[in-house]
């Protein structure tokens, strides 16, 4: 099932839709001058996908503040240590709360040095929380720079190593880099490279529109278009987007920004003689302006109990009374099982993405509560891959199941196949089978997995006399049925054999 987000609409009216799954597997690169409507554009996909998808948005000029009222996004003011912003965002990932990491009114090499901290703490935490999270970074030129600048080396290197992994490792991690720049040429190669879709809008100098017209695949000729983009116009390309380059309009926002389009005002009507009064008089005595006064930040504990509490983008629907009985929402979960499992590469997903593909599928069914929890879908996976139900009356069951939980999480599900088809006395599993049960495309992890489970006395692994494999399920006296070890291999010894024999009577 596609998830889709609207953009706008393209030049024939019809909606100009991105596919929210496709993105998460890719990259997207936002490119635009300055007015051009690139942070409008941002704000609209953001804006669109926020009930969706975990966000983090690295803002350096505090103008998506405004999604902590309207989403719930929790606001992470970066004038911390390092130390500080990577827990809080390792904890961000472990709740899967949304964010918006503010770093208006600092310099340029604290903002990215902070953005590489807060980037870090999002790539290096553990495997159990690869959930997927959008990553949007405005203004990506000023942390991953394409040439020094003002701000010292190690800063400049920590930044965009931080940058570089995001684009280019981080969706193994579940992180889907999005960036928007105004100036391709000031953005980093390798960051910019590493996107497969895009989002491109006016441009004015030759070495920009050559650039964006590269990345398109159209022709030099044709990059002049660039230039005659009108603010909000943009070119989509990317197997999220379009297959080949289209023309879309964004669409209105919800949310407003601290900062937006100059507009012309009057000027005021004073008289001359007063306004040198105002300006020259009493002018030691005059207090100089001094910048808006702004909410004193959270403290690093207060706001990691805010995240554990769970006061992101889930927590702004409120709880609403489910009028369906238990059987009902319990027959509407198997359904959505039964959907995602038919898919043949959900097997080799990681739980995170897949847990992610749940939650999807719940809000379009209006589920929530205890069906959504994370413990419970483990579960339920590790027995639809098995096909058990979640119900088990038998005792026997009852145990094997208490059994599987003292084996590591991806492997519960391989040893419950194997004690679904030794309790029905059906063949083995092949290696194929095993290995796409753990998630892998290799055969030998099959191998590995039957080992593994031998060596922690759960399983019995042995050969009749033609070397077929025969599984036992330990303390229950379940069998499978025999199942051929390696036919290729039998084959070429019996090829070698007669090979050797006929050199023997050619001798």
């Amino acid at each position: 099932m596609q998830v889709s987000v609207t953009l706008g609409t393209n030049r024939t009216g019809e909606p100009a839709e991105m596919n929210l799954e496709e993105l998460l597997s890719t990259r997207l690169l936002v490119q635009g001058n300055s007015g051009s409507g690139k942070s409008h554009l941002l704000r609209r996909l953001l804006e669109q996908s926020a009930r969706l998808v975990q966000q983090a948005i690295i803002d350096p000029e505090g103008d998506f503040v405004s999604f902590s009222d309207r989403y719930g996004h929790v606001v992470v003011d970066a004038d911390r240590t390092p130390a500080e912003l990577a827990r809080i965002a390792a904890r961000i990932r472990e709740h899967r709360v949304s964010t918006v990491l503010n770093l208006e009114g600092l310099d340029a090499d604290v903002q990215m040095s902070c953005a590489a901290a807060f980037l870090n703490g999002l790539f290096d935490v553990d495997h159990s929380l690869w959930f997927p999270m959008l990553v949007a970074v405005d203004e990506a030129q000023l942390f991953a720079p394409a040439i020094g600048g003002d701000v010292s080396e190690d800063v400049r290197k920590a930044s965009l190593g931080a940058m570089t992994n995001l684009m280019c490792r981080g969706r193994k991690r579940g992180l889907a880099g999005i960036v928007a720049t105004q100036r391709l040429a000031k953005l980093a190669k390798n960051v910019a490279a590493e996107a497969s879709n895009f989002l491109m809008g006016r441009t004015f100098l030759d070495i920009d529109m050559a650039r964006a017209a590269d990345l398109l695949g159209m022709d030099r000729r044709q990059a002049e278009q660039f230039r005659d983009l009108a603010p909000g116009h943009f070119v989509a390309l990317g197997p999220a987007l379009y297959r080949r380059p289209v023309p879309i309009l964004i669409g209105p926002v919800e949310t407003r920004g601290r900062t937006g389009r100059p507009t012309l005002m009057p000027l005021p009507e004073t008289p001359r003689e007063a306004l040198s009064d105002l300006i020259f008089s009493h002018i030691e005595d005059t207090p100089l302006p001094g910048p808006a006064p702004r909410a004193a930040p959270l403290a690093t504990p207060s706001l990691i109990e805010r995240i554990e509490a769970g006061q992101g983008a889930d927590a702004v629907e409120p709880e609403d009374d489910d009028p369906r009985s238990p059987d009902e929402r319990r027959v509407l979960v198997e359904a959505i099982f039964a959907e995602m499992l038919a898919d043949p590469e959900a097997a080799f997903r990681p739980v995170p993405i897949l847990y992610q593909e749940f939650l999807t599928h719940c809000r379009l069914k209006r589920l929530k509560g205890e069906e959504t929890d994370m413990t419970r879908f483990r579960r339920r996976l590790s027995l639809a891959r098995a096909g058990v139900g979640e119900e088990v009356e038998d005792e026997a069951w009852q145990e094997i199941a208490r059994r599987s939980e003292t084996l590591p999480e991806e492997m519960q599900g391989v040893f419950l196949m194997l004690a679904r088809a030794a309790s029905d006395g059906a063949e083995c599993p092949s290696d194929d089978a095993l290995a796409r049960a753990y998630g892998s495309h290799s055969p030998s992890r099959g191998r590995f997995l039957l080992s593994f489970m031998a060596e922690h006395g759960l399983i019995r692994v042995e050969s009749d006399f033609r070397g077929n494999r025969v599984v036992t399920i330990l303390g229950t006296g379940w069998r499978c049925a025999h199942r051929s070890q390696a036919p290729v291999a039998l084959d070429e010894a019996r090829l070698r054999r007669q090979e050797r024999l006929a050199r023997s009577r050619e001798a």
